[in-house]
């Protein structure tokens, strides 16, 4: 029998190496918006390697959503969810990627935050395409890719707009 919430995270689940990665180094136990805090994590890491070429970017991002399919799988599986509330690795892999895409500068940085924020939560199609028929690790973060693509290309439209 599923249950409709499911039982919450705890400092417990941080021991196992895939709870810990998927619940964003703890970042995903927040009492609050831990999908939002999860986030938000991917600012420090976005800042470390904001100065890299794009390739090296692109190796690390594509490296960080391998483990994060394979860790958020187990964690769900762990906590008993398909897509549990409190694992946020796909939030900072999907933040991190449209961080990555957009101009270097505070404002846009702000945007690419609230508009990837915005899909993820609104899940529009495809994105809830992604959450309501995928399973496993790749499908937790199939639907934050997808929302990550839809912020990108809204705000490179925008940016076309704006100069």
């Amino acid at each position: 029998m599923t249950q409709a919430t499911p039982p919450r995270a705890t400092l417990a689940h941080l021991r196992y190496p895939a709870c810990l990665v998927a619940l964003g180094f703890g970042a995903g136990l927040s009492p609050v918006w831990p999908g939002t805090v999860g986030a938000a994590l991917a600012f420090p890491l976005f800042l470390f390697m904001q100065s890299w070429s794009p390739a090296a970017s692109t190796t690390v991002l594509t490296v960080l959503a391998m483990i994060g399919t394979i860790a958020c799988g187990r964690a769900c599986r762990i906590l008993g969810a398909q897509d549990h509330p409190q694992v946020v690795w796909d939030e900072t892999v999907g933040q991190l990627l449209v961080l990555l895409a957009v101009p270097e500068s505070w404002p846009w940085w702000l945007a690419a935050f609230i508009a990837f924020r915005v899909f993820d939560i609104v899940k529009p199609w495809p994105v809830r395409l992604a959450d309501v028929y995928a399973t496993g690790g790749a499908a937790v973060m199939l639907d934050d890719c997808i929302a990550a693509f839809q912020s990108i290309m809204l705000l490179r439209l925008i940016h076309g707009f704006t100069g």
